[in-house]
């Protein structure tokens, strides 16, 4: 069976909708968001329906996460603390920014960053936590807010794959001092790229204005160029498609909700794998489906996933591959040209050398070795969700049949 894709009209909910909003701006004449109408409605959309009190459109999740950065305005060296596992997109702002990445480790059950490994994290150079709600499935934010509040940190949510997510009660978001989102082609709602940051903090939203357009003071009486930014404007066509899409988003993330579950209710009683559940009080919205495969009973990620992509069904066997840490990026310090700036300016400042050693991350390497991300999208059916059901069952029973597990064992140790 050929699965809906989110990369294709298959797997997207597309229609006139964005099409007359398209051709009102065509008609218009006006694609820039500076003098059209498009991009202001839907920040003003975005905030009505999160209850937030700004919202700033921006041209990708890459730079909704850069935007957060700047608005925190750290000073070089200083540190940022953030999940190994997530888009590079989500990191290398910070460097941009002259902060220095530093890893919390993860639940190996949910990929989410835990309160007790950042509270291990947190320095005198700590500027803000991000907590990566991953696969749409919240962090555990009232732990994470503790921490936070006992350093007098702030708190950046990457929603990017959480929209319409809540943890009691409240939109994911909305509960941190910035929440930021992507508009990427994958993601609950899209506009092929872009994002969006929120908050209620003033100077926050101040600041992310002014750095997502070149920190020029629009309106002000004598407006300049207050300081170091970048144009990150969206512009009127992304607007009218997001528009759009905002319109759909509820029925779109409930369809996700209704079909993960059906999925799950045909799973529960198989042997070795562990399930996506969100903690009491807390959504799942089911941007992925991650299955956790116990390497005892069925032989790990790796085996799974190639098991499943020879019955047609397309997954990403350890999400990640590696973590963040281990790209080239950071083993070899390949930043600004041969500098090694930021890591080498904290040398020369005296500060402790920022290393990330494999062996502090325990959870990451054992949810990364057990991890086989299914694709999932608004328009799965009951006949897809037992199609990939009914490979998910064949795989395991077989898998659990052979004893896998000896040899799935040494492949988790590898990491």
């Amino acid at each position: 069976m050929k699965l809906p894709s989110d990369a294709d009209a298959s797997g997207r909910d597309f229609d006139d909708q964005e099409l007359a909003l398209l051709k009102e701006v065509i008609n218009s004449g006006t694609l820039n968001c500076t003098k059209g109408t498009q991009v202001n409605t839907l920040e003003k959309e975005i905030a009505e329906i999160y209850g937030i009190a700004e919202v700033r459109a921006v041209s990708s999740g890459t730079a909704a996460c850069h935007t957060a950065y700047a608005a925190i305005d750290p000073e070089p060296c200083d540190e940022i603390i953030g999940t190994p596992v997530t888009d590079m997109g989500a990191i290398a702002p910070m460097l941009y920014q002259g902060a220095i990445p530093i890893f919390a480790d993860v639940d190996p059950v949910t990929l989410n960053i835990t309160p007790e490994s950042v509270a291990e994290r947190i320095t005198e150079r700590t500027r803000a936590i991000v907590a990566t709600h991953l696969f749409g499935n919240p962090c555990d934010m009232a732990g994470i807010q503790e921490v936070a509040a006992r350093h007098g940190i702030p708190v950046i949510e990457d929603c990017a794959q959480a929209f319409l997510s809540e943890c009691n009660g409240r939109l994911v978001g909305t509960i941190g001092d910035i929440g930021c989102f992507s508009l990427q082609q994958g993601k609950h709602m899209t506009t092929g790229e872009g994002g969006f940051v929120m908050t209620n903090n003033e100077a926050y939203a101040r600041r992310m204005r002014l750095f997502s357009d070149k920190a020029w003071g629009y309106g002000d009486p004598n407006p300049d160029h207050y300081f170091l930014a970048l144009n990150y404007r969206l512009t009127e066509l992304q607007g009218a498609v997001a528009r759009a899409q905002l319109a759909k988003l509820r029925g779109v993330v409930s369809r996700r909700q209704a079909t993960a579950a059906a999925f799950t209710s045909l799973l529960e009683d198989l042997p070795g794998l562990t399930l996506p559940s969100a903690a009491t009080g807390s959504t799942h919205v089911y941007w992925k489906y991650p299955l956790i495969v116990d390497p005892n009973v069925l032989g790990g990620a790796d085996g799974f996933g190639a098991a499943l992509k020879e019955r047609g069904v397309w997954c990403a066997p350890r999400y990640i591959q590696k973590p963040a840490f281990m790209c080239q990026l950071f083993t070899e310090r390949n930043t600004f040209g041969k500098s090694g700036w930021p890591y080498t300016a904290r040398k020369a400042a005296g500060l402790d050398e920022v290393t990330y050693d494999e062996a502090e991350y325990p959870g990451t390497r054992q949810g990364l070795a057990r991890v086989v991300v299914l694709p999932w999208n608004e328009q799965y059916t009951d006949e897809h969700v037992g199609f990939i059901a009914g490979a998910v069952r064949e795989v395991t029973e077989q898998l659990s049949s052979r004893g896998a597990g000896l040899s799935g064992a040494g492949s988790e140790a590898a990491g």
